[in-house]
């Protein structure tokens, strides 16, 4: 949604009659995920897109139907090979997209991406009804169809929080920033955090990791990075982290490292719950140890636990 959130803004301040088409199924190869949007309005505006072009003059015509009728349907679409090739379908497709009215709902949640306040959208596929909740559900950000009903979590922009303006954070942030990231880098040590050595960085602060994360809204969109390496700050980082509703938390470190960490943790009252959310040692392991390959990694498995993904080779994986 949030791809076509200025054009949903400007239409509905237009008064335009606007219809929301949302992929909700595909099989073989598809160019866009589950929760693809394309708007179209009476008047033949159209913004979004459901399949990067194979369906879309499709999709336009049934949006105009469900405009006149005021029912919302599942369309479903065949794509042949020849046709899908040139669209990014190599292998064909099928797709299924649920066409329906602007509803209350999705003009609610129109203002709350614009405050970029968390919610998740669930729309039953047989009657239409849509129910808006605040927040967001733990696990993957996607899109998914539950029987009849279609879930969509809109969770905050996604938020890097790197503690330790160490060399590894350098090429970090800059790979966060093209991901799309907001990226907060914290450091006690001022000759660190400087604006010289992270120049992409959208905030430095300069101060202990629990005074910083105080300041600092978490929950599931914000990733905790915890690269100091030195119990006088991986400590305080971890005990301010490790009760919030992070949707990831990881600290550099070996093994051992870890372990002692957990101990000492252990002995303070937390649990084996949340100790089993740390990710140490962290980032998937690539072969590389430069700071570069290490940042990727890092990067690579907050991408997995983002979406779900399992972190193994595209060949390797179940079809």
């Amino acid at each position: 949604m949030r791809e076509v959130l200025g054009e949903l803004k400007e239409w509905i301040g237009g008064g335009e009659d606007i219809a929301v088409a949302t992929v909700i199924e595909t099989w073989g190869s598809s160019p866009r995920p589950l929760g693809s949007k394309m708007l179209v309005t009476r008047s033949g505006k159209m913004a979004g897109s459901v399949s990067n072009g194979c369906i879309e003059g499709a999709v336009f015509e049934e949006a105009q139907k469900v405009l006149k009728s005021g029912t919302p349907k599942i369309a479903a679409f065949g794509v042949a090979d020849d046709v899908a090739f040139e669209v990014g379908l190599a292998c064909g497709g099928h797709i299924e997209v649920f066409i329906q009215p602007l509803g209350k709902a999705h003009r609610q949640l129109v203002g709350m991406l614009d405050r970029n306040e968390p919610a998740t959208l669930r729309t039953d596929l047989v009657t239409g009804e849509e129910v808006l909740v605040e927040g967001t559900p733990p696990g993957s950000e996607l899109a998914r169809r539950d029987g009849d009903v279609f879930v969509e979590p809109f969770r905050r922009p996604a938020h890097l929080v790197i503690i330790g303006a160490i060399h590894i954070a350098i090429p970090l942030h800059r790979l966060a920033k093209l991901m799309g990231y907001r990226v907060t880098v914290v450091d006690a040590r001022a000759k660190f955090a400087t604006r010289e050595r992270f120049p992409e960085a959208d905030e430095l602060i300069v101060a202990w990791p629990d005074e910083a994360m105080a300041r600092i809204a978490v929950d599931s969109s914000t990733y905790v990075v915890i690269l100091t390496h030195d119990p006088k700050f991986d400590l305080p980082a971890l005990r301010s982290v490790l009760k919030q509703d992070a949707g990831y938390i990881g600290a550099i470190g070996s093994r051992k490292t870890n372990q002692n960490r957990f101990e000492a943790l252990r002995q303070e009252g937390f649990t084996e719950e949340q100790l089993s959310r740390v990710h140490g040692p962290i980032g998937l392991d690539l072969g590389g140890r430069g700071a570069d390959e290490t940042a990727l990694g890092i990067l690579a498995e907050i991408t997995a636990v983002r979406f779900g993904g399992s972190g193994v080779s595209m060949r390797a994986a179940r079809a």
